[in-house]
Parts: C-alpha cells; structure tokens; sequence
C-alpha cells in the first residue's frame, strides 16, 4: 500500500458520541473499520458497538482516554480497536461531546519507510512530527511521542484535532494551512502541560518549516517543538523589573506608591498583594529596628485579580494586629523573606489565632504566601505580602528574589514620600540622600563634588556621580533634570538610577544616553495627563569613561554645558564635544569623542547653574570659570570651593548648581601583562604558570592560588566557548587584582546550577565565589570577561 493510501482521510476511523452516550458522528473510515454505515449507527448508543461480554471504558480522570476495545463488526465478529478519546469543549449551541478516533491498523509501531518522514527528521534534532499536505501525521519521534503521552505508532495519520481538543490543537492546524498555502515557515508560542508533567504549564515554541521536493513543490509540514520555560519567565521577569523601575513611585504620595507596588505584582506576580506599612513615630522619627510581635501595621493597599479584592481581611487605612507565628511578624523580625504554604504547615498556628483569615484561606483556596519587609536606607517601613490560589505553583526562590527586587524599589518610593511630607528641610535632606554622600576611591581618578540647592526653587534635578567599571576604568557622568520642586528629584532619581544600572552592563557613552533618552520619553508620555505642560520631562546630561590603563577618555553629551580640561601644565580650555540633544527629544543619534589625558589632567564638569546669571551671560561665566580652575590650588576640594565663591552671588544660585571635578590618573604599564592564548586547552598549563611567575614579580604571592584558580578558569571557558584569538590580562594596583580574557565571541556567560553528576558549570559559579565581583562587557570585536580579586584584607 503506497503512502498516500495509508494516509488517505477515509482510512482514520472517526467517531462523535454526545454527552448522554449516542453517536452523532460516523466517518467513512469507521464504517471500513467495523462495517456499519452513518445509517445504521447515528443516533444508537455508542455502547451496543461492544462486542458481546466487552468490559465498557473506564471513566477518563482527565480530558482524555485512550486503550484497546473490543467491537462488534457487522458481519458480527468480534474486532480488538486501540482508541483515543478527547472531550471537546461546548461551542455555546450543544453540550460537551466526545471525539473517538482510531489510527489505521496498517500504521504498525514505527515510522513507515518514507522519503518524506526521511527528509524531515533529517532536519529536526528535536521533539518532531511531520505532516502532510492533507495534515495527516506522517511521521513523529519519540520525543514528541513522549511530549504528547501517546505511542508513536498510534499517531500516524492522525490530524492534530484527532490527537487533542484544547486549543492549540486547532491552532497548530490553523498554522499547518498557512504554512502549506504560502510556503514560508511559521512560529507558534502557547503554554501548556505536558503529558504527565505533575508542574504547571510550560512555555513552549513550536517551528513550523515547509518541507518541499526538487521541483519546489511544498509536500508536508515539520513541527519542532521547543520548551522555552526558563527564557519566558527570565522575560517575565526583566519585564516586571522594568515596569516597577517606571511605574512605581510616579509621585511622592504614600498610598499611591504602595498601590503602584500591589498593581504592579498582580497577576504577574502573585494573585493578591497587600501593602501594611508600620506608623511612622512620634515627631516624624523612624525605627531603624525591627519591631517586636505582635506587630500593629496600617493596610495601605491592596490589589487582587478578583474584582473588588474579596480575599482582604482588613480595608485600606484599617490598622491590624499580627502575633508572632504570622508571616507579617516573622518577616519583620528577620529582616529577609518568609515564605509559607498551607502545605507545608506553615500557616496552622497563625490560622488558628486569626479565625477571619482561616476562613479567607479555605473560602479562595489560598495554599501559598510570601511576606517581604519593605526595607529603605536601614529603616523598616512595613511588609509587601503576595498570596497565590490562582496559580497552582508556589513561591520559588526566583519569585522571592523578583519579589524583593521590586520591593526594594517601592521601598525607596515610600520612604522618599514620607520624607517629603516634612518641612523643607528635610525636603533637602531627601535630595542630598539621592546624590552620592561620598566619591568611590578609585584607582583612575581622584575626585571632588559640590552640590548646592537653588535658593528659593529648592530641590532641583541637578545630579552627578562617579562609577566605578571594570578594567581600573571610570565613569562619570553629571546631570540636570529640566524643573524644579519634587517632581524634578524625584525624576533626577529615576535617571541616576537608570545611568548606574545602564553603566553596570558596559555600554559606550552614545549607547547609554541613547537608553536615557528612551526613559525620558517615557516618563513625559507617563506624566502627560495633566495640565498642559505639567507632563513634559526633559533633561541633559554628559557621560564620560576614563580608562587609565590607555589614558583615552571617551565623552558623549545630551544638550548639556561643555566640559572643561585643565591640563598638568596648561591653562584650562572647553573641549570640543558633539552636543547632542537634549534627553526627552527622541529618534536623534548621540556621538562620542575621545580624548587622550596625561596623568594629574583635571576633567571639570558642571551645570548650567553654575554660569548662568542675571549680571553676565554665559560666554562671561564659561572665562571666570577658566580663570578659577586654572588657578593653583593644594586639593580639587580647594578649587571646588574657589570656583563656587567665584561664580555664585552671596545670596545664592537661583538655580541648583553641581560641579565635580576628576584629576586623572594613569595606570604604569609595569602593572599590566598581556599574553595572547592560543586556543589550545594543551596550553593551559604553561598560562597558569606565566601568571605564577608574573604575580611573583609583581610581589602579589599571597593572591597566587586564587588568580591561577580564576585564570584558569576564564581562560579554558574562552577556549572551550569563545572564539579566537584570546586575550589575557592581568592588571593590579594596591588594592585590586583584575583578571580579564577577551574573545571575539559575542555571547556573554551566566552562572548555572550544576547538577550532582554534571562535568561542566561550575566554573563561573567558582570564579564568583572566589573574588569580590565579576562580569562581563561586550566590545567591538567581541566581549571581555573580568574577576577582581583584593589584595587588601580590609577589602573582605
């Protein structure tokens, strides 16, 4: 029998049988099966085609069934049938009905001998079925056959809606049509549960490739599917990050950041979030400690996927009382994450003090709870508790670490809006707490700042900060949020935060404030509700990188002032910079400019308050500025002060002012050693020994065995993983020890859990564990992973 026969509609025998047990549906393939015609049995009980003394099928415990029958045949012979049985959902006109389908006999239990089933499993190295052009399975492996939870062999010739009834078996036709119609190939993504997978639904990702013959005709489908689960919910959850990182603290209001947390988390999160935060003390103080239990916390919100948040036991602005055994007051006194499940047990001494919740618990089925404290600069504030009964799983310990990552940011929210509540003078404590109390001390620059409020605006968007990078480099970078009042710190906040978080990944100057620029535009769409104007954010910024190593200095500016350059001997000068827009404008490109620095050359950088002037315009102010910073002084914290003295009036700016100053600092080439790797793990050996002998020459012994461990280590993972050719470099000062391996492999590492029995993955895991930070920075011809290790034993 060719193919095409054992493959042809009418040979798949087909059967409806409606909810009170009468066929309703009889294909031709059934009556070639059993020899009765849609005459004779439409509208018969399906059960009087059991043979005689035929043990009925057992009720299905799910959607579906599947087994050998015995029949009766026409003729009155008894015929052994493997069936497969689904439900089918209602389509709003009748009841649900079942679909009994049984595969041609002649299909055995492997893959018949097809140049078609041949040319598609040739190109599939994953879980795989192949179609044909009438979508009858032609083929299958067996790991779609596991995936599915049926044998192989009983598939073929097989629709996808004789296979399954759920959605995406209609679906997956629909797709199969479109493929074979236009000959391109097609993704399809859903979330489902896999046969016997006692988890919940995975996300998976099926490719649908058209498989054609010489002539180009298109002759079947190939249906590929990948379990994409971990990138989805890694997806979900840079997501919801990114949504708390914009949505969260959008004013300085107490309640409606707390309500920002609660919409935030649900149904992404959790499927009930409430937000029960601590009375602030007499005379506006704080407790920096933990509460003793029982604790009294006030509900601030809540939010539920459940219209009108049925699950509360307390109403917003209700005060509440939590024993000791509640999640609440374990939290709080622990100062980390509680998690508790009905379970597990957890829950049982809480729920026998508090009756009103236990009901709440049965009523919705709740079986998981998550309590984080809401934790900001060392002060307790109150608990953020997610509550799952709509989703099956539990809290896992991802879902703790995005709980606590977004928390963290909502913290910071409410308690900058409880600050702001206070009189102006602890409006400006608030500002000064979200510029950086103290400079990093790095091995590239040594640095100074100065920060002074408008006189009479008060809080403005004025910011500046100094990051430390990988390599011994630098990053620095001043800002000017277009405003004044809460709103422009509050702004000011959000983009320093963004700049830190965007120079954390490594990004070249023009790229990071392309990133900026897109936030800004968000955050004027966000706050464009209100009266005209109110809604528009602006900023500008510059950003500079300052590697001391090669002594380059890369700037890129949006719309901001020109920096200044005091060289070693020289008098000071503007350098020439591209401008940039200004952020918030959108679409424009930025551009860099790169500059080389001798060591002790002083970087100033400032906003416009520091030159404007109702006395002189800003040509007059950028001359005085020169002549100040030109001026010899003992320390940059002298010429700080000159240049303000300088330049402000007696009484003050009318606007915020923000100066930093940077001397630059070059790195000996005696503390650098470069060596490029042959991609040969042979040679592993000998570069673990030139790093020995280079760190004995450098009289760093004490840090031998950790650096040869981490060289090791990154050098064989750029031989196994990345691509020719490699780098290695060692660079020190006093206190750091930097290992860096360079490839021209784009892809960046990540640490995995290593199983027990795994040969491989530990490795980044180790490099972790052994420094006191680690990463990596994509650059033009590749990427660059570093480790530092300290050398100093203050430093752990």
């Amino acid at each position: 029998m060719s193919p095409d026969e054992a493959f042809d509609d009418g040979v798949a025998a087909r059967a409806v049988i409606a909810a009170d047990g009468t066929l309703t549906g009889w294909s031709e393939g059934a009556r070639r099966l059993l020899g009765h015609t849609a005459d004779e049995v439409v509208g018969r009980p399906a059960a009087a085609l059991l043979a005689d003394g035929a043990d009925p099928p057992p009720v299905p415990a799910d959607s579906r069934w599947s087994g050998t029958l015995t029949l009766r045949h026409r003729d009155g012979r008894a015929v052994s049938v493997w069936v497969l049985a689904h439900s089918r959902p209602p389509d709003g006109t009748q009841t649900t009905d079942w679909l009994a389908v049984s595969p041609p006999e002649s299909t055995g239990q492997g893959l018949p001998d097809d140049p078609l089933v041949r040319m598609a499993l040739t190109q599939s190295p994953c879980a795989t079925m192949i179609f044909d052009e009438r979508l009858r399975l032609r083929g299958v492996n067996e790991a779609m056959a596991d995936l599915v939870g049926l044998p192989a062999g009983r598939l073929l010739g097989l629709r996808p809606t004789d296979i399954g009834s759920r959605p995406q078996n209609a679906e997956l036709e629909d797709h199969l049509r479109r493929v074979l119609s236009t000959g391109r190939r097609q993704d399809m993504q859903t979330h489902m549960k896999a046969s016997g997978e006692s988890r919940g639904p995975h996300a998976w990702l099926a490719r649908l490739a058209p498989l054609t013959d010489t002539t180009g005709r298109v002759r079947g489908v190939c249906v590929t599917a990948h379990d994409f689960s971990d990138q989805y919910r890694s997806r979900e959850r840079l997501q919801l990050v990114n949504e708390a990182s914009v949505r969260i603290g959008t004013t300085l209001d107490v309640t409606r950041t707390a309500q920002e947390l609660a919409d935030v988390c649900v149904p992404a999160l959790a499927d009930f979030v409430s937000v029960d935060l601590l009375d602030p003390q007499e005379h506006g103080g704080e407790s920096a400690g933990p509460p003793a239990p029982p604790v009294s916390l006030r509900r601030a919100a809540h939010q539920s996927v459940n219209a009108g948040s049925p699950e509360a036991v307390a109403k917003p602005g209700q005060v509440d009382v939590y024993p000791e055994s509640s999640p609440q007051a374990a939290s709080l006194a622990a100062g980390h994450t509680v998690v508790a499940s009905g379970a597990s047990g957890d829950l049982e001494q809480w729920l026998a003090w508090d009756p009103a919740r236990f009901r709440r618990i049965r009523e919705y089925g709740i079986h998981s709870t998550m309590s984080v404290p809401l934790q900001a600069r060392g002060t307790t504030l109150g608990v953020a508790v997610f509550t799952r009964f709509r989703q099956p799983e539990g809290f896992t310990d991802d879902d703790v670490l995005l709980a606590e990552e977004v928390t963290a940011r909502a913290a910071v929210c409410i308690d900058n809006a409880r600050r702001y509540s206070r009189e102006r003078e602890t409006t400006l404590t608030l500002q000064r707490s979200l510029l950086p109390r103290t400079l990093p001390r790095t091995a590239a620059v040594e640095a100074a700042s100065r920060y002074l409020p408008a006189t009479r605006s008060g809080v403005g968007g004025d910011w500046f900060d100094v990051i430390p990078l990988s390599g011994m480099r630098v990053a620095m970078v001043v800002g000017d949020v277009v405003g004044h009042g809460i709103q422009a710190s509050a702004t000011m906040g959000r983009l320093r935060t963004a700049v830190r978080t965007l120079a954390d990944i490594d990004l070249a100057p023009d790229e990071l404030l392309t990133h900026l620029d897109d936030l800004v535009v968000r955050l004027s769409q966000e706050s464009g509700g209100g009266d005209a104007g109110t809604g528009e954010v602006g900023a500008t910024c510059l950003y500079a990188v300052y590697d001391p190593v090669s002594r380059r200095c890369t700037l890129a500016r949006a719309g901001h002032p020109l920096p200044l350059l005091v060289p070693p001997d020289g008098p000071a000068r503007q350098l020439d910079l591209p401008s940039g827009p200004p952020l918030g404008v959108g679409g424009l490109p930025f551009e860099c400019a790169e500059v080389e620095l001798r060591e002790g050359s002083v970087l100033a950088f400032h906003t416009d308050g520091l030159l404007v002037s109702r006395e002189r315009d800003v040509d007059a102010g950028t001359r005085i500025l020169r002549e100040a910073l030109s001026a010899p002084s003992d320390s940059l914290d002298e010429t700080c002060d000159r240049v303000l003295h300088t330049l402000l009036p007696p009484g003050g700016s009318t606007d915020d002012v923000a100066l930093l100053l940077a001397r630059t600092r070059g790195l000996p080439s005696a503390q650098v050693a470069t060596w490029d790797i042959p991609a040969d793990p042979a040679l592993v050996a000998p570069i673990r020994k030139q790093v020995v002998d280079q760190l004995e020459r450098w009289g760093l012994l004490d840090a031998t065995f950790t650096a040869e461990l981490v060289v090791s280590e990154l050098v064989t993972n750029a031989i196994r993983y990345g691509a020719p050719p490699i780098r290695l470099r060692l660079i020190h000062d006093a206190a750091t020890l930097i290992c860096e391996v360079s490839d021209t492999n784009h892809t960046a590492p990540h640490l995995r859990r290593a199983k027990t029995w795994d040969e491989g993955g530990r490795g980044l895991l180790l490099v972790a564990q052994l420094t006191q930070r680690w990463g990596s920075r994509h650059t033009a011809e590749g990427k660059t992973i570093w480790a530092e290790l300290a050398l100093l034993d203050d430093e752990f």
